[in-house]
């Protein structure tokens, strides 16, 4: 029996969303177990508004408006209060259209920025000019890589974050064509990256800018390493985490810088990760970068139902539009327009671990 009685009529009901198939299905298990790290801590106090929070996971894994269909129906019981995930934007696009403002929604994934988010999508995953923008500015004055190629995911997320790159190179330094001479984006689930590896262009190029997804990301750092690249070649991500280092192993990732605002032995990692490891045991899937954003959506959350006293999307907007600062575990935090606002890193992988070298952001 839990504080709270046990009545689901005396809950907060959110829908998680995390593949559990598919290339980004890597990420589930670290991700549905920083969630329950959240929920533990939540429903050790007061809950969300004196009631006790409750998870579903869904399988952001299926084509997006398969997802969106589900959100659909359980969102028609009127039993759902909010809505967060990690998953790619196009599932994101889908559910915001489900969604259509009624509660809530957390994306809690690095995305290519949102021109006019529909009401009621709050993001707590960071847009390009928060992560890799400021990455390759670092990388061009620390080290001096100014030339890239791009290997992408064929969808919404890496074609409009290489949108973002193209524009920044051009009206920042004016130099595109000599700066991009190769990009390529492929179908998510990708096995074989030979092409691109071989691709004379690539040897004009400092580095590569890998927006792939999960298990992909892993694949094609295996191969960069097996074509010798990675001894003359950086490459920069946003989408690394400790269990695609984990997954391409030791050997494969050297050179490869990540960009992100949580790393588990940054300012408050370790604390969190001994949390993490007294809940889930010795062996619990890896506290990472992106598991821990969904553990800080789901915490943002708790603070903006706080903020609002409601969780109607109204109440809530207009809370974040008072310039509200919200108390979370991370400290206090606060919102551009829809954006959460927090400081960005950069890390370079030492063998399966990240080395923290700088603030970017």
């Amino acid at each position: 029996m839990t504080p709270f009685g046990g009545n689901p009529e005396n809950s907060i009901e959110v829908l998680n969303i995390v593949p559990q198939q598919g290339p980004g299905g890597i990420f589930a298990p670290s991700c549905e177990a920083a969630i329950s790290l959240a929920v533990e801590e939540i429903n050790g106090g007061s809950g969300i508004l004196g009631r006790e929070l409750r998870v579903t996971h869904l399988d952001g894994g299926r084509e997006p408006e398969d997802v969106a269909r589900e959100v659909s129906a359980l969102l028609a019981t009127g039993m759902v209060h909010a809505i967060t995930g990690w998953h790619t934007s196009a599932v994101r696009r889908a559910v915001s259209r489900a969604n259509a403002g009624r509660v809530p929604y957390l994306f809690a994934t690095d995305h290519e920025g949102v021109d006019r988010p529909p009401p009621g999508l709050f993001l707590v995953g960071s847009d390009p000019g928060r992560q890799i923008l400021p990455a390759l500015r670092w990388l061009r004055r620390e080290l001096g890589a100014r030339r890239w190629a791009i290997i992408g995911n064929d969808y919404v997320w890496p074609r409009r974050t290489a949108d973002v790159v193209r524009t920044e190179l051009t009206d920042r330094y004016g130099e595109l064509a000599p700066s991009l001479p190769l990009e390529r984006f492929v179908p998510l689930g990708t096995e074989d990256f030979a092409d691109f590896l071989a691709d004379p262009r690539l040897d004009r190029v400092d580095g590569v800018i890998v927006l792939l997804v999960g298990a992909d990301v892993a694949r094609f750092n295996k191969q960069f390493h097996h074509f010798g690249r990675d001894e003359r070649q950086l490459r920069v991500s946003p989408a690394v985490d400790d269990n695609v280092l984990l997954g391409a192993g030791r050997g494969a990732n050297r050179n490869l810088y990540v960009p992100s605002s949580f790393f588990v032995n940054g300012p408050e990692g370790r604390e969190r990760a001994e949390r993490y490891r007294r809940l889930h045991g010795a062996f619990a899937p890896a506290l990472t970068n992106f598991s821990n954003t969904e553990y800080e959506a789901v915490h943002t959350l708790h603070a903006l139902a706080k903020a609002a006293g409601s969780l109607e999307v109204p109440q809530v907007h207009a809370a974040v539009n008072e310039g509200t600062t919200l108390e979370t575990p991370s400290g206090g935090i606060g919102f551009d327009g829809n954006q959460v606002v927090r400081p960005a890193y950069i890390a370079r992988a030492e063998g399966v671990e990240f080395e923290i070298l700088d603030r970017i952001c």
